[in-house]
């Protein structure tokens, strides 16, 4: 009985690690959990093209706020998608791809190595990240021309091209 005791343990313990150690889930006292219905936050970014994306800019139109890292395998996965949102989209829909806590030169090499062409903003700490939500990337906010949330997706799973683009078709 002592042995199963023991590997029970083992195993929880782990668990444990493995959860608390995973980019996805790391957690922040601080933030907000943004839902569909609230408003953005006031909020201004400069992107890699040298444009600013911010609630004073994003209006008008729809907007996707990606918060990513690039590390995070869940973002590998939703990053192509978002890359295909802006080749079909813009410039009639904003594409703000926003990192948590990365630094622009971690991005622009793995933005080259994906031969992604959508401009980001480099944020080494996470207070943009923190005005939106509290855990978790990638996260995708599909945001109205009056700058309200529609839809938020997550790694739970992460969102499709094809619920993005009937999230956008529904506000144009």
């Amino acid at each position: 009985m002592k042995a199963t005791g023991k590997t029970v343990l083992m195993i929880f313990a782990a668990a444990t690690v493995f959860f608390s150690s995973s980019c996805i889930r790391e957690n922040t006292p601080e933030g907000a959990d943004l839902q569909p219905g609230d408003r953005i936050p006031e909020f201004s970014v400069t992107m890699s093209d040298g444009s600013v994306a911010g609630t004073e800019t994003l209006g008008g139109k729809v907007s996707l706020i990606v918060f990513f890292h690039t590390g995070c395998p869940d973002c590998r996965e939703e990053l192509p998608v978002i890359q295909k949102i802006y080749d079909n989209y813009s410039p009639g829909v904003n594409v703000c791809c926003i990192s948590r806590e990365e630094s622009a030169t971690d991005i622009a090499s793995y933005w080259d190595e994906a031969g992604f062409t959508m401009p980001y903003s480099a944020q080494e700490d996470r207070r943009i990240y923190s005005l939106f939500a509290r855990t978790g990337v990638p996260r995708v906010y599909v945001v109205t021309p009056d700058l309200m949330i529609s839809s938020v997706y997550d790694d739970s799973p992460v969102a499709t091209y094809s619920q993005l683009a009937a999230d956008i078709a529904s506000y144009m």
